[in-house]
């Protein structure tokens, strides 16, 4: 057997990192009976996606008996009848399922924050939680920041203007496959390493929170009238040019319907 030379670098026998699109990744999406764990909102239906290799291996969903009445705003968005998820299995009892279609997989959800909140208040009711240490990467955070000034930024005008069909919106399973379409197409704009792609993400959502922070202060105070103190140290009143009905700077603010501001709408 030839010797390798002496120069040769422990690191150049190393095969090249797998970029961070080929993952596995599993895209996850959920249809709820409204806005908020916290006032007992449940999630109705589920939808796992998985990719590996930038291709979609497995799709998964599921209905769930909420165990609380649908409003019929929730069946207008979805198409989701009472009586279709009246027996229908609880989430605590597709819990192992859920588990095992995670695991090892980076977490996508578009709009995750939403996603996430629903998901961790459903595995605390169940007595489980998600897989420890899973990363979560949301496209919209991508796609505000790579698409900045052309339009608003719903997963369907995301995807339309990057190519990737939607056949079926506001349904789990169609809503995750796309947001992990998204993302592949994304990532062609994106860094290749995966640790630069998490700071990259953790910076422009820091930022974005803040913005959003910031648009509900405005908003809260053109509704309320109330005054805010000043740089001065005077107080005014609040004043914005945003409608106080809009969700924020996630979305636009004319006739399309996205599923949360729907809810808050119809409220």
């Amino acid at each position: 057997m030839t010797d390798l030379p002496e120069t040769l670098k422990t690191s150049e026998l190393q095969p090249p990192p797998v970029p961070w699109h080929l993952r596995p990744m599993a895209a996850i999406d959920t249809e709820t009976t409204g806005l908020s764990p916290q006032t007992g909102d449940r999630v109705i239906e589920l939808g796992v996606v998985a990719f590996d290799n930038g291709e979609v291996t497995d799709r998964w969903s599921v209905l769930l008996d909420p165990q609380r009445p649908l409003d019929p705003e929730v069946t207008r968005l979805t198409g989701i009848k009472p009586e279709e998820l009246q027996g229908q299995l609880a989430f605590a009892d597709v819990v192992p399922q859920l588990l095992e279609k995670l695991a090892g997989r980076t977490l996508v959800a578009y709009n995750a924050s939403f996603d996430r909140t629903f998901l961790i208040a459903e595995f605390s009711r169940a007595g489980a939680q998600l897989p420890r240490g899973a990363r979560w990467l949301d496209p919209l955070v991508f796609a505000k920041v790579l698409q900045k000034g052309q339009g608003n930024h719903k997963l369907g005008t995301v995807a339309k203007r990057l190519g990737v069909p939607l056949e079926e919106a506001h349904r789990a399973s169609a809503d995750a496959e796309c947001a992990g379409w998204v993302l592949q197409k994304l990532a062609e704009q994106l860094p290749t390493d995966f640790d630069e792609l998490i700071d990259l993400h953790e910076k422009w959502e820091g930022e974005q929170e803040f913005e959003r922070s910031q648009w509900k202060a405005r908003a809260r105070g053109r509704q309320t009238g109330q005054v805010q103190p000043q740089a001065e140290g005077l107080m005014q009143p609040q004043k914005s040019d945003i409608p106080a009905h809009a969700l924020g700077p996630t979305y636009a603010y004319g006739d399309e319907i996205d599923p949360v501001r729907f809810m808050i709408l119809h409220r």
